[in-house]
């Protein structure tokens, strides 16, 4: 069985006692403090992802870069304590040094919501509550038809990594470690690079 959630809550199921024999997180904080309670075993890096904007049907041609982000009405973000959200504060504070000091400030004063998810954060923007948003590339490409997908110039782009982990208590170890060599495996990498994922060892994507 799979279970999908922001990496803090799937977190906080495995150190509750929930039952798992892998982890894969979208940010090293998170698996580092699984690995520090020695929940997980020696967690690899399986791919990497990039941050994009995406824009509603509504705002598309008037949101049409990064810099313009401050003149959307309604903005909505990952918590601060999410991967995204925290992706993305690092995003906002790197394009402040060529859009102004003041730039992360005039995008937060439009934020409506700050969502414990990236998915929830591509609802609103593909169902039209919000004008824009900040995502995963993988998230948005999932949306394409319902949003636009503005990229973000790898001046001020991160490179999320996701590493994986079998966990201490795995009840089926040995297939938890099949499943993390299929992730690595060319086989695996090529299904991640069609869902849009960067490879571990790469850079960030093209614009």
């Amino acid at each position: 069985m799979l279970s999908f959630a922001g990496s803090q809550t799937l977190r906080a199921q495995i150190e509750q006692g929930a039952p798992a024999d892998v982890f894969a997180s979208a940010d090293q904080r998170h698996m580092q403090a699984l690995v520090a309670q020695k929940r997980v075993l020696e967690p690899r890096l399986f791919a990497k992802n990039e941050l994009v904007v995406v824009v509603s049907k509504a705002k598309q041609g008037a949101l049409v870069t990064l810099k313009s982000l401050p003149e959307a009405e309604r903005i909505v973000l990952g918590g601060a304590e999410v991967p995204i959200g925290a992706y993305t504060a690092r995003v906002l504070d790197a394009a402040s040094r060529d859009f102004g000091a003041d730039f992360r400030a005039r995008v937060e004063a439009r934020v409506v919501s700050r969502e414990p998810d990236v998915r929830q954060v591509l609802a609103k923007v593909s169902l039209g509550e919000a004008d824009a948003g900040i995502v995963y590339r993988t998230d948005a490409m999932t949306a394409r038809d319902r949003v636009q997908i503005l990229s973000i110039p790898s001046a001020y782009n991160v490179v999320a990594e996701y590493p994986v982990a079998i966990t201490a208590n795995a009840a089926a170890p040995e297939l938890a470690r099949v499943f993390v060599e299929l992730l690595l495996s060319p086989e695996g990498q090529q299904l991640l690079a069609g869902q849009g994922f960067l490879s571990p060892n790469a850079g960030a994507a093209p614009p």
